[in-house]
């Protein structure tokens, strides 16, 4: 493929485009996490099960998982500002039906929509590779990626003020603002991308994707009604299994692939986005629970009867965390590695959620959870980010940043329905879940953010040479990368 640049440009600050995108970024975060707080709420206000409730969380990370890549590959054939601007547009639409929403069906239905705001991501990272001067893109990408988990974080906190002194339906009254602001600076502010990469939409491969991502949602969320060994949850794991592998097979053979199989063969690639998968299971699905957990009784053997706002002040060292690591990840990552880094904050992850899950009975256990939670994945999304831009060439930057926060999105769909599937297993007579599953499913997210650890050590240590195959070719990619850490 080749690509094409416009011949005129319209001059705009970078700082001033980077400004932008950061607002756009920081809007579609705040739409992860900013209902989380308040689902036993929704739970009552439409008449529904704690287990249905949890797929407002999980329709909006599969349809982000599902928009991401194909949106993405749009951007960069027809112009990453106009998709940008339409993603935008679309999430607002969804926004707006969501505050008007009167059942969870069509709740459900508007946060599916606002999930199509997964697209800005690998866009606003094209965006910066393309815009922004090369010895600025790293740190870029770093910061942006910090931001997607400090807004998540926010919206836990924001959540409660805006119920207690609006009401819920200002939960996405909100943000219809916010991204409408965030779509008029793109399309008045950052000028159009200069780049152009021909080519087309694999549509087969969307389609197997969001397939085989459903079935194994559907299945692990409602395993504890239907039981693990029953036939409907075994077929649906068996065909979830099929299409993932029909759609890798689909991806391998296409000429221009959603995630680009060949570009994940790469050793610090694959392994980056293995963590990121098991770090996105464990981050996600603490933005669903921890508020609801903390809102819990104590009769229960949890919670501390918080409103809203305050379980959201007890998260707020997360966000404070995330953000301090985020900016501190730079240095770290220059003086001991980002390898090393991404290794020790997947294990201070693990061990914040072991405090949750085995030291609850007080609220500076909780709050020193969060603050290490916070720490831990702040400094996870900063070093993958520095890794994957430094693992493939300029040209793929935007591409591979973000395959691989896509990659978290998906492992943020999968924990969630996990997490639900565990939580609502056992409840007590009122409904609420047992003490055993939080601190099972807090337990079991210890594990998966353990694993990123242990995937993280498998990442080169060293710049290493890497030769792509000769049956395969790196999407608008030289046959040689170099790997760094």
């Amino acid at each position: 493929m080749t690509e094409t640049s416009p011949p005129e440009r319209t001059a705009v600050p970078y700082q001033l485009t980077y400004l932008v995108l950061a607002l756009a970024i920081t809007a579609y975060s705040l739409l992860q996490s900013l209902v989380a707080p308040v689902l036993p709420l929704l739970e009552q206000d439409l008449h529904t099960d704690r287990n249905t409730v949890t797929w407002i969380l999980t329709a909006y990370l599969l349809a982000a998982a599902v928009a991401t890549p194909i949106l993405g590959r749009i951007g960069d054939m027809i112009g990453k500002k106009k998709v940008l601007t339409a993603v935008l547009v679309i999430a607002c639409i969804g926004s707006i039906l969501g505050a008007l929403a009167s059942s969870i069906t069509l709740m459900i239905v508007a946060r599916a929509i606002q999930g199509i705001a997964g697209g800005v991501i690998p866009l606003a990272f094209g965006i910066i590779r393309d815009e922004l001067p090369r010895d600025k893109v790293t740190g870029a990408v770093g910061v942006i990626s910090a931001l997607i988990g400090v807004g998540g974080g926010l919206g836990l906190v924001l959540g409660g003020p805006i119920v207690d002194r609006l009401n819920a339906h200002w939960l996405f009254w909100i943000p219809a603002i916010a991204i409408a602001v965030a779509a008029i600076a793109t399309h008045l502010i950052i000028p159009e991308s200069p780049v152009r990469t021909p080519g087309r939409v694999s549509w087969i491969a969307a389609v197997l994707l969001s397939s085989w991502l459903i079935a194994l949602l559907v299945a692990i969320s409602e395993a504890p009604q239907w039981g693990w060994a029953s036939s409907s949850v075994l077929g649906l794991l068996v065909a979830a299994a099929v299409l993932a592998a029909l759609w890798m097979r689909c991806e391998l053979r296409s000429d221009s692939p959603l995630i680009d199989m060949a570009m994940m063969r790469i050793p610090a690639v694959w392994t980056t986005n293995l963590a990121a998968l098991l770090i996105g299971i464990a981050m996600y699905s603490i933005f669903a629970f921890v508020p609801a957990f903390l809102q819990g009784t104590p009769e229960a053997g949890y919670g501390f009867n918080s409103s809203i706002t305050e379980s959201g002040l007890i998260v707020l060292p997360l966000s404070v965390a995330f953000l301090l690591a985020g900016i501190g990840s730079g240095p770290l990552a220059h003086r001991f590695g980002a390898k090393a880094v991404l290794v020790g904050s997947s294990v201070a992850a693990s061990a914040s959620l072991l405090i949750l899950a085995f030291a609850h009975s007080a609220i500076w256990q909780v709050m020193l959870s969060m603050l290490l939670m916070g720490a831990g994945f702040g400094l996870a999304f900063s070093s993958m980010s520095g890794i994957i831009v430094h693992a493939v060439p300029s040209h793929q930057t935007g591409s591979a940043s973000g395959t691989n926060a896509n990659i978290r999105t998906i492992g943020g769909a999968i924990g969630s329905a996990m997490m639900a599937s565990i939580v609502t297993a056992h409840l007590l007579p009122d409904g609420l879940p047992t003490e055993a599953g939080y601190t099972t499913g807090f337990a079991i997210l210890a594990i998966a953010s353990a694993l990123g650890a242990a995937a993280a050590l498998l990442i080169p240590s060293k710049p290493t040479p890497v030769t792509i195959p000769s049956d395969i070719q790196l999407t608008d990619t030289p046959n040689t990368a170099t790997i760094s850490n």
